[in-house]
């Protein structure tokens, strides 16, 4: 999971699909970064660790981190939380960027919309409450769709 600064939307999808993929019985390695490296070392915004409590999620002890050029080897699958970060990914990757397992986030539920989640960084809590219910739908579709596509026979 990649945003800008790894302080507000991507910490959210970390945890959010941690929770949802232990619940599904998923042995995933989630974790997230940014692009740009200014929070690297930083907690989450804190108020998207007041929203993700609120709904029974922990993201207090992440710390912010700028991606590197070893999470595309490391990953299966990377996603991007807008076009922006995306395109910074594709700079960062380098060679080892590959379209195939770089996607927008997004597209898990609308797929090959290539919508962004918003970033609610200069917002108020209304802001945050409306992307985590946003990143929330998403990762029950790319459980889903994950397991339609690998033929599992429980379903969320």
């Amino acid at each position: 999971m990649v945003c800008l600064g790894n302080i507000c939307r991507s910490p959210l999808a970390e945890g959010i699909l941690q929770k949802k993929a232990a619940a599904a019985g998923l042995q995933w390695e989630i974790d997230s970064a940014g692009t740009n490296g200014f929070h690297d070392g930083e907690s989450p915004h804190k108020l998207s660790q007041k929203v993700a409590t609120a709904n029974g999620i922990d993201i207090s002890e992440q710390i912010s981190r700028q991606i590197t050029q070893e999470d595309f080897l490391r990953y299966d699958r990377l996603y991007a939380m807008s076009d922006d970060v995306l395109d910074d990914m594709k700079r960062i990757g380098g060679r080892h960027f590959k379209a195939s397992q770089c996607t927008l986030f997004l597209n898990e539920l609308h797929q090959e919309k290539n919508k962004n989640v918003p970033d609610p960084w200069y917002g108020k809590e209304d802001g945050f409450i409306q992307v985590f219910q946003l990143i929330d739908r998403t990762c029950d579709a790319l459980i889903n769709n994950y397991l339609q596509k690998t033929n599992y026979t429980e379903k969320l």
